[in-house]
């Protein structure tokens, strides 16, 4: 693994960001702001056209999009440890496609069996040159 760092581990398949994603994203989180949720007040009042995804919710696709680009073997637990960074650049609208580029940024022992992995991770939006976040997260994971 150690070997790898600074790779380019992979870019997922696109993913298209529903309004039900949103919506239940939503009322995982309790957060029923306007520009995600209503539809028709985000086409007329928000500056971006239409309902957009929550910040939150695209950094919860990174697990679902990083298992389409790289695994790990020999793994008895990964455990997402955290952040260093993440940034939001551009919001999401409701009907772009989604994907993740992730580079494998660090690899440390932290015991014996198991290591800690930084992976940046950005998602792009399909015909769109600035990528809807950049998060440099930290994942533990622990070898059987």
């Amino acid at each position: 693994m150690k070997a790898a760092v600074g790779e380019d581990l992979g870019t997922s398949d696109w993913l298209q960001i529903t309004q039900d994603r949103v919506n239940t994203f939503a009322d995982a989180t309790g957060d029923h702001q306007w520009i995600h949720v209503d539809v028709e007040r985000a086409k007329k009042e928000s500056p971006f056209g239409a309902p957009v995804a929550h910040g939150y919710l695209s950094l919860s696709l990174i697990p679902l999009l990083n298992a389409e680009i790289y695994s790990v073997e020999n793994v008895k637990l990964g455990i997402n440890y955290g952040s260093n960074k993440v940034r939001f650049v551009n919001p999401v609208t409701v009907g772009s496609h989604v994907r993740l580029q992730t580079t494998l940024t660090s690899v440390d022992d932290v015991a014996a069996g198991a290591v800690q992995i930084v992976t940046t991770q950005t998602l792009e939006i399909e015909g769109v040159d600035k990528p809807a976040l950049v998060a440099e997260t930290i994942t533990r994971f622990v070898f059987e």
